[in-house]
């Protein structure tokens, strides 16, 4: 027998010596299911004013269990921690991730069923209390108020230069987003950061030919 062969005895040893008992695999169980299922009381509390997908959150209990079963599964035995790599690899996902949070929240509950996977329990639990934490703290910290988009109708095109003068002494920014023109039709959106929205509104009513006014608050992208 040469070094070769006693290396690769000794490393398909180390891989086949199965130290798993039923303890331990109950253990892992156990664990992983109470920080799966932390993760998603903490999803659902995140998500209270937002759009919730309760399938979403089901599957990240659901995937932190499956994942510590794969890593338990991988340390059993060389040969099928291969295989399992091998079948994997086929699988594709195609559904996409709208929001950003849900991402986070994928990766924290791969993440956990890894730790919980290699009896690395106190990690897990540790650095999910440190996320939450850090996710509640970003929620809580003041922000400044988000633009609005401001949508004003004129029955005149001619008189778009009152209606910015009107939103320039009301508003700190504002910026023209869109602008649709017709023969006797003038529609405008406007992205502006007011604090008086109703004194605004009033007053760009008051205009001649302005038939409608309105201040709409949205959640996505600004240029301010």
């Amino acid at each position: 027998m040469n070094f070769a062969d006693i290396f690769k005895s000794t490393f398909l040893q180390g891989y086949s010596s199965n130290g798993l008992t039923t303890k331990s695999i109950l253990m892992v169980a156990i664990v992983t299911a109470l920080v799966s299922f932390y993760i998603f009381i903490a999803y659902r509390f995140v998500n209270k004013k937002a759009f919730y997908n309760k399938s979403f959150n089901t599957s990240l209990l659901a995937l932190g269990i499956i994942t510590s079963a794969i890593i338990l599964t991988i340390q059993s035995n060389i040969v099928i921690s291969l295989g399992m790599v091998g079948a994997l690899s086929i699988v594709r996902f195609r559904t996409a991730v709208k929001d950003p949070m849900d991402l986070v929240f994928l990766f924290w509950s791969i993440s956990a069923g890894i730790m919980c996977g290699a009896s690395c329990f106190g990690i897990a639990i540790v650095y999910s209390a440190i996320v939450t934490i850090g996710i509640l703290v970003a929620e809580w910290l003041p922000v400044a108020k988000a633009p609005q988009i401001l949508l004003v109708n004129s029955d005149c095109h001619s008189n778009e230069k009152q209606i910015m003068e009107v939103v320039g002494e009301y508003c700190s920014l504002y910026k023209v987003k869109a602008r649709n023109l017709t023969k006797d039709h003038l529609d405008m959106a406007i992205e502006v950061k007011v604090k008086g929205e109703t004194e605004l509104v009033n007053r760009l009513i008051e205009l001649e030919n302005v038939t409608s006014a309105s201040l709409v608050s949205h959640n996505g992208e600004v240029t301010f």
